[in-house]
């Protein structure tokens, strides 16, 4: 049984490490004042609001890892209760490696980005498919998302936290780079028509 949140990252090995690098008194003192969550806060709930993507990380009975990418409508990962989030999954190529590896190792992680506010959460918990409860799946799904939902996957919470944005590159998402580059490729075409005019002696408006 884990003393505090942390310990689900923190292992044994990993204190050791901090403590030879010199850092296990800070995280201690993390443990032992406000320590990471262990359920759905408000906090929690508006940046999941935000998020039109993030990296689900699992791994088989021998221990090897695997990151899938998901994508889908802002908020797509959903609040089921406190303790358990959701999401409806989409068909992709049909390797079936995270269904394949949660099959036999619940164990799972959720890495979010913001890379607009340059902002990122962790969350350690397990993972199960449900594949035959259509209410869940439409509960979970966008029906204004252009993907048939396949099924649901349901991550239960056993601890999270948001660190620092440290080494963090923002990236603006395309529905606000998109109008920019087209005012910029409407205004230098305006700009390109006014030097053809200048150049063959005609003023403007003429």
């Amino acid at each position: 049984m884990n003393q505090y949140a942390s310990d689900i990252a923190f292992t044994p090995s990993v204190k050791a490490i901090q403590s030879s690098k010199g850092s296990r008194s800070v995280y201690a003192k993390v443990e032992q004042g406000y320590g990471w969550q262990t359920e759905v806060t408000t906090e929690l709930e508006a940046f999941l609001a935000g998020m039109d993507m993030f990296y689900l990380g699992t791994a088989n009975q021998a221990g090897q890892p695997y990151i899938q990418y998901r994508g889908g409508s802002p908020g797509f990962l959903k609040v089921v209760d406190k303790n358990t989030l959701g999401f409806a999954d989409f068909g992709g190529n049909q390797q079936y490696i995270t269904l394949g590896n949660l099959a036999e190792n619940p164990k799972a992680f959720l890495f979010l980005m913001d890379y607009v506010n340059s902002r990122r959460i962790k969350i350690w918990g397990t993972a199960r498919v449900e594949e035959a409860n259509p209410d869940l799946i439409n509960q979970l799904h966008d029906p204004e998302y252009p993907a048939r939902a396949e099924r649901a996957i349901l991550f239960s919470i056993e601890a999270w936290d948001m660190n620092c944005p440290q080494h963090i590159h923002r990236r603006l998402p395309q529905n606000e780079i998109l109008p920019v580059i087209h005012s910029l490729q409407e205004e230098n075409r305006l700009l390109k028509e006014k030097m053809a005019r200048f150049e063959k002696g005609v003023e403007p408006g003429h």
